[in-house]
């Protein structure tokens, strides 16, 4: 018995038995899965964005986080309201149209060369299923403002009470479940520095790449230009295989609009755009990071998807940064 109690006292037994409460919890909730990441991401990137508008103003006049929180949160609101009165029904609309008539394109043009091979490679890869699958997400969208509602709710209140909650949590350090939650303050720690600023550079990354293709496609004269532009940005959170699968849709309407000529166009553009990204923006961002070879960034993205579906495309890297950093792997010189 002593020998027992000696071995689960060890600090690395003990993390290992956290971690396997997490996962089985998580399990157990996974229903819940869309609103406790979207509550994670929300949270966190408010909570940054206040610690930098904060230490902005402060450096001319001192300013309440408070005041800071409910005018960030108000400003999130407004937004929503008017991009879902004003924009919502019509990139629903344009993502509806573009998806038929891609799929009408592709079966009515299988006679030409180009759109037949193409339609075969799609086929190996089953793009109904996925064109039915976005249609679906779509139809789900009741549901989901429901979800954005709630997340939007309980982040405010997390950013408006954190100092008190800070408080209220750190009472759990000398209780019988020290232990655990001694745990959950050191992963918790290496999950915000780790996934939380992975998902913030990925968020960014998709915001650059999303304003340069929307202006370019504009230039080049592109229909449906909001909602692909809503579609380059949901594909951008997913890193590498992300700009190649928004290419799919960009270069079937591209040839539809303005033959090779304009899908080199498109082409060249993702290039300038991808080269852009490469060299001058993730240096910068991801300056203490490791880099993950493109083998591991595929092999990462199948796994995840196929355990989480399309959330595992987004966050399936960096779950595996944060697992890089509670394993200390740093990058080798």
């Amino acid at each position: 018995m002593e020998g027992l109690r000696t071995f689960f006292a060890h600090a690395v037994v003990r993390r290992i038995l956290f971690l396997l409460l997490v996962v089985l919890l998580l399990y157990s909730l996974r229903d819940m899965l869309n609103l406790l990441l979207l509550l994670f991401l929300v949270t966190f990137v408010m909570g940054r964005l206040q610690g930098f508008v904060v230490k902005k103003i402060n450096r001319f006049f001192p300013i309440s986080p408070v005041l800071v929180t409910v005018c960030l949160y108000v400003l999130l609101v407004s937004t929503l309201v008017f991009g879902m009165a004003n924009y919502l029904p019509k990139i629903v609309s344009q993502i509806v149209d573009m998806i038929n008539n891609i799929n009408r394109f592709l079966t009515s043009s299988q006679n030409d060369e180009v759109v037949g091979k193409l339609v075969d490679a799609l086929e190996k890869v089953d793009y109904q299923k996925y064109l039915g699958n976005a249609v679906e997400y779509i139809m789900k969208l009741g549901k989901w403002l429901e979800i954005i509602l709630f997340v939007i709710l309980l982040s405010f209140f997390y950013l408006l009470q954190r100092t008190k909650i800070v408080k209220f949590t750190e009472q759990f350090r000398e209780s019988k479940i020290g232990w655990a939650y001694k745990e959950f303050h050191y992963f918790g720690g290496k999950f915000a520095s780790s996934f939380g600023k992975v998902v913030e550079v990925q968020l960014l990354i998709a915001v650059f790449n999303t304003v340069l293709t929307m202006i370019g496609l504009w230039i080049m004269g592109f229909p449906y230009l909001v909602a692909i532009t809503t579609m380059v940005f949901l594909l951008s959170l997913i890193p590498v295989a992300g700009v190649i699968i928004s290419f799919i849709p960009i270069g079937i309407i591209g040839y539809q609009v303005g033959g090779f000529s304009l899908v080199l166009w498109a082409i060249v553009m993702i290039l300038v755009i991808h080269s852009l990204e490469t060299y001058f923006l993730n240096p910068r961002l991801y300056a203490h990071k490791t880099k993950l070879p493109m083998f591991y960034t595929f092999f990462i993205l199948i796994f995840s998807q196929h355990f989480m579906g399309i959330w595992g495309l987004i966050i399936g890297i960096p779950i595996f940064m944060f697992l890089l950093d509670v394993l200390e792997v740093r990058e080798s010189d």
